[in-house]
């Protein structure tokens, strides 16, 4: 917790809100101003977040923008909206200055000045910076905008040692010039901190530097001082505000860490060898004297990366990779590589490089030293040259080459340089030793299709893979395309690196070409074998068979490396019912000299049976026959397609007939049938022995239907669409058969009608089950009826009360209003009044009467859009009075905004009506209570109306919706069988529980899908 005691007296009494808070934005401390404005004392605004004091539509800007200062360290200053007691906001700047304090924790005074008072705007500001920074656990200060320092905070007076009455401490100008501070700094850090401030003031930026202040024991600390400039809302500079941050510990840290690496240095200075050592991420930090007196290079010119112009440019890539590799890895490593001398000869060098870690692991360091191994090499090199008859052996060589066309070819890694036989320029089509070769020539030279495998198969060889081992395209200066052949082998020296490629190229154009002629033929054979599932073989006079190809083995099964079968062998595959006229055929083949075409049965090893047709043809030269060539195929698949189809046809001709429906089709140019099935023959009557004309099949059409059914099929042939017609036909005997029929047009790929077909289905009987089921719902409409007959004439006593009830207060009143009339002068408002009356009683009894009148209304079934919650209030309306004679009170549950559905308004009247008045009579001894409900569940209305009765029978519930079960003295029992119909009839379902008390509950649904 802050000392508020540090706080001026300014900051306590000023009139503008200030508090101070965490960089969270915990409130730690309020002046009196924040709680006259907030109305909160300082315990509760001590609990709060200061965003709390904004308007919300004002609180994202101030916290996006405080956050932008909490990350930067600069001052904070924004205009915003603070809500007040009495609910008026107050427009301010609010100005925020955060520093650390003495637990490192960051705090942040806040300043709310109102944007009215500008007139005492810039004094305020003074006194509130001078009470903020000295509230500040740092030493801080500002500045007038020339730059002369005007004031220091407390803390930063006393380690400057100035007096109690000194004008910095008190803000007051005296006029002092833009560097008077300067005095106060080292004399080394002076003119580096005077051209820092000068540029602070000359381009009004911030500013940062590092410098040492005179204590007032005369002593030095180091500082990291800040600047700030503070502006009015016009962009007027007003202040330099700034921090001095005592970082003394920290550099006499870094000095000492500098004297020890001076140290370490001086130590790899002495070493008779060259010695370095870099960074963590690989860039040097220091080469010793050795090092730099070999290269010839500065300390300034092989800092960081320069050291990379020392090596042999062929040599530093793999030791770049290598180094980053050694990064990566964390692991100490050698290579060698060529170090350019300061003369610029180059000599070989073996680097070796060691990680140095810390205390935690982590790499702070690398390390490394770089041998002289010139001499070794050297060594080396002459071993290689030490053989008298190489230009001997390279002559025999050279002749060999040129007798198989193979040349040599051998490649310099460190030169890049590849020196090519005089054969190998041959087959390149050059002349020999026409021109250097590189590795560029080289890719000029091979067909660019097949550069990157030979680039792939070069590569892989380097890294340690696979022998190099390629064929090639390549192309001559006359365009000639060729093959080659090429491998070869990498050396490497001691290290394992490789430093050569050597090996022999060899043209193969003639070869791959018979090669490729070979294959291609070999592939069509075989492909079209494969894909036509046909197999050859050939047969010799002996009975022997001389060839078979791979695919005649795929078919039959058989292992190609047994060669092919005998005669006995091969028969043996056949399927026992065919062996033996297959054995007659190759006999006859044999004495007639003739082919054959057989279709047979094989059994494969595994059990499989496949169709197999083989034909065969004579081969004859004069008079000698010399064998027999043929092919066999596998026709599986189209035998069993033919048997599949076969059997198919008998179930479509076996369905039609069980389903009474006939197919066919039609061409319309001419309306002659394409296709007419058997069944369509049956139903239509006609022979099928006999073609039937479009005429003939039109006058069996019924005169009444011919009609219909001919524009029916006119405006479908017109339109290019599907047709459905109904119509009645008569047969020879005069029987009448009701036919359904439906057709589909064919069309050319280019939109023409070609034909129509489609099928024609006898629905005679359909008919006539439709007609009988017209004659049932005819019945169940009139039981229906006769049931709410009866129903209005058991309430027949309590609607003539419900009747009689308005009639009579009518007819009071008519009294009444001719009383009225006949007074001396006569009471004309009170008539009026009166009549009013007589008017409303008229029309209760009116509605009662057509409710009545609806409900014994007898009329077909028809369904329209209704409001089921609209006939549950009808019903109660109507049976009201039967409720009240039996002292039952009726109430209701209905969900509000029920969707209309599609149903009979009347049978859903009599549902209600069923249900309610049976309830009703269940209590008629005892009184109770009645409550019907609706309600919207799982897509569909659910209805329920529940009584206090005596509950369900005892036994099986279901049977009380059975016709003719009543437990009632004068009941029909019709009631609940015809109720459970209708709603059966409506997609519904009717069922009935008993109460957990007392009494039953009827349920019933009736679907949503049923809504228009």
């Amino acid at each position: 917790m802050v000392d508020i005691t540090k706080i001026g007296a300014f900051v306590q009494n000023s009139p503008y809100p200030a508090w101070l808070a965490t960089s969270k934005g915990d409130c730690v401390y309020a002046n009196p101003a924040l709680e006259r404005l907030t109305g909160l004392n300082s315990e509760k605004i001590i609990e709060a977040d200061w965003g709390s004091f904004l308007l919300n539509a004002d609180r994202a800007a101030a916290t996006a923008s405080w956050q932008e200062s909490l990350a930067t360290g600069t001052p904070y200053r924004v205009r915003v909206r603070m809500r007040g007691i009495d609910g008026v906001a107050t427009t301010v700047d609010l100005i925020a200055f955060g520093h650390g304090h003495d637990d490192r924790a960051e705090l942040w005074l806040f300043v709310a000045s109102h944007v009215g008072a500008a007139t005492q705007q810039s004094p305020s500001l003074e006194v509130q910076l001078k009470a903020t920074l000295n509230v500040i656990p740092a030493y801080t200060w500002y500045t007038l905008p020339s730059g002369a320092l005007t004031f220091v905070n407390e803390r930063n007076a006393n380690y400057l040692g100035l007096p109690k009455d000194h004008p910095l401490r008190f803000g007051i100008d005296t006029g002092g010039e833009w560097d008077s501070h300067i005095p106060l700094l080292h004399p080394d850090d002076r003119e580096e901190s005077r051209r820092v401030w000068s540029t602070c003031l000359s381009t009004g930026t911030a500013g940062e530097f590092s410098f040492r202040v005179r204590s007032a024991e005369g002593k030095y600390r180091w500082f990291l001082s800040r600047a700030e400039p503070l502006r009015a809302n016009d962009g007027a500079l007003l202040f330099w505000i700034g921090v001095n941050l005592d970082i003394d510990d920290a550099k006499r840290a870094e000095d000492a860490l500098r004297k020890s690496e001076k140290e370490l240095r001086d130590v790899i200075d002495a070493i008779p060898t060259l010695a370095w050592c870099n960074r963590p991420d690989g860039p040097n930090e220091f080469l010793n004297k050795a090092w730099h007196e070999y290269t010839g290079l500065s300390p300034e010119a092989s800092h960081g990366w320069g050291w990379q112009a020392a090596f042999h440019p062929g040599d530093l890539p793999p030791l770049m990779k290598r180094w980053q590799e050694w990064l990566i890895s964390g692991e100490p490593g050698e290579i060698e590589a060529r170090l350019r001398r300061h003369d610029g000869v180059y000599r070989w060098f073996l680097i070796r490089v060691q990680p140095f870690r810390n205390e935690a692991g982590n790499i702070v360091r690398w390390y490394g030293t770089s041998t002289d191994i010139e001499d070794r090499k050297r060594a080396e090199e002459a071993l290689q040259l030490t053989s008298n008859d190489l230009q001997e052996s390279k002559a025999r060589l050279e002749e060999a080459q040129r007798i198989t066309h193979v040349g040599y070819w051998e490649r310099d890694l460190v030169t890049s340089r590849i020196t090519w036989s005089d054969e190998t320029y041959r087959i390149f089509g050059l002349q020999p030793q026409e021109h250097p070769v590189d590795l560029n020539t080289l890719r000029q030279k091979v067909h660019p299709e097949d550069w990157e495998v030979v680039s792939r198969a070069l590569n892989d060889a380097l890294a340690g893979g696979p022998r190099y081992n390629v064929e090639y395209r390549i192309l001559r200066p006359t365009s000639e395309l060729r093959t080659v052949h090429s491998e070869g082998d990498v050396k490497r020296d001691a290290s394992g690196c490789p430093y050569q490629m050597f090996g022999t190229v060899q043209d193969i154009t003639g070869r791959k070409r018979a090669e490729e002629d070979l294959q291609r033929t070999q592939f069509y054979l075989s492909e079209g074998q494969r894909l036509a599932r046909m197999g050859s073989w050939a047969f010799n006079p002996s009975g022997f068979f001389e060839y078979w190809s791979p695919e005649l083995f795929k078919i039959y099964g058989l292992d190609p490396q047994k060669g092919a079968p005998t005669l006995e062998e091969y028969l043996a595959t056949l399927h026992p019912q065919d062996q033996e006229s297959m054995a007659e055929t190759i006999k006859t083949m044999l004495v007639d000299r003739c082919g054959c075409d057989a279709k047979k049965r094989i059994v494969r090893p595994d059990g499989e049976l496949r169709y197999v047709r083989c034909v065969g043809i004579p081969v004859v030269e004069g008079e000698v026959l010399k064998g027999f060539l043929g092919t066999a195929m596998d026709v599986t698949e189209q035998e069993l397609l033919t048997q599949e189809l076969e059997r198919q046809q008998a179930y479509l001709t076996e369905a039609q007939r069980l389903t009474h429906t006939g197919s066919w089709a039609w061409n319309v140019s001419d309306r002659k049938t394409v296709h007419v099935s058997e069944e369509w023959y049956r139903i239509f009557g006609f022979d099928p022995a006999v073609a039937s004309t479009w005429e003939k099949r039109f006058e069996r059409i019924h005169p009444d239907d011919r009609l219909h059914w001919k524009s029916t099929v006119e405006r479908a042939i017109g339109e290019k669409a599907d047709f459905d017609v109904i119509f009645r036909i008569v047969l020879p005997q005069g029987m009448v058969r009701w036919i359904h029929t439906v057709g589909h047009p064919v069309l050319t790929a280019n939109g023409e009608l070609v034909q129509f077909i489609g099928s024609s289905t006898d629905i005679t009987e359909l008919k006539s089950a439709e007609q009988e089921h017209d004659k049932l719902r005819q019945l169940e409409a009139d039981l229906a009826h006769i049931d709410r007959v009866s129903t209005l004439g058991e309430m027949a006593a309590s609607l003539a009360h419900e009747i009689k009830q308005p009639i009579a207060a009518a007819i009071t009143s008519a009294n009444s209003c001719i009383e009225w009339l006949s007074h001396d002068p006569p009471n004309v408002e009170r008539a009026r009044a009166t009549a009013a009356r007589i008017d409303r009683y008229g029309r209760r009894a009116a509605e009662i009467i057509d409710r009545i009148r609806s409900f014994y209304k007898k009329s077909h079934s028809e369904r329209e859009l209704v409001d089921v919650n609209e006939i549950i209030n009808e019903m109660l309306a109507l049976l009201q009075g039967e409720a009240t004679r039996f002292s039952i009170e009726m109430h209701t549950e209905l969900a509000a905004e029920l969707p209309k559905i599609a149903a009979d308004r009347i049978q859903l009247q009599q549902v209600f009506m069923n249900l309610m008045l049976n309830a009703i009579e269940a209590m008629s001894d005892s009184g109770g209570e009645v409550r019907v409900r609706s309600q919207l569940r799982d897509g569909q209305l659910l209805f329920s109306v529940s009584d206090t009765g005596p509950g369900l029978p005892a036994g099986n519930v279901d049977q009380i919706f059975s016709a003719f079960f009543t437990t009632k003295p004068q009941g029909s029992g019709m009631g609940l069988a015809i109720s459970r119909t209708i709603v059966e009839s409506h997609g519904g379902r009717l069922w009935a529980t008993a109460n957990d008390g007392r009494g039953t509950t009827f349920y019933f649904t009736v679907p949503t899908e049923m809504q228009s």
